[in-house]
């Protein structure tokens, strides 16, 4: 059963080696500003969480996700647990 902080710590394990320059991961870290992902990359970051929590993430919702928590958020509205 994921909950929120479940799927937080897989995001930052994901996301470990984009953390460059000392930047410590935490929830408002924003994934394109600060962690300099291209959007290709925050495909394949939702593509990786939804095959590790066998999700699948709208792409409608994208938009909204901006930071670390925003993301954790989602995934945790999206969980069938939820």
């Amino acid at each position: 059963m994921a909950d929120y902080n479940t799927f937080l710590a897989q995001i930052y394990e994901v996301l470990k080696p984009f953390a460059k320059h000392g930047l410590i991961l935490n929830e408002d870290c924003e994934l394109v500003t600060e962690l300099g992902l291209t959007s290709l990359q925050v495909m394949e970051l939702i593509e990786h969480i939804e095959d590790h929590f066998d999700i699948s993430v709208p792409l409608n919702i994208l938009p909204d996700i901006r930071t670390i928590q925003d993301l954790a958020q989602q995934l945790e509205n999206l969980s069938p647990d939820a």
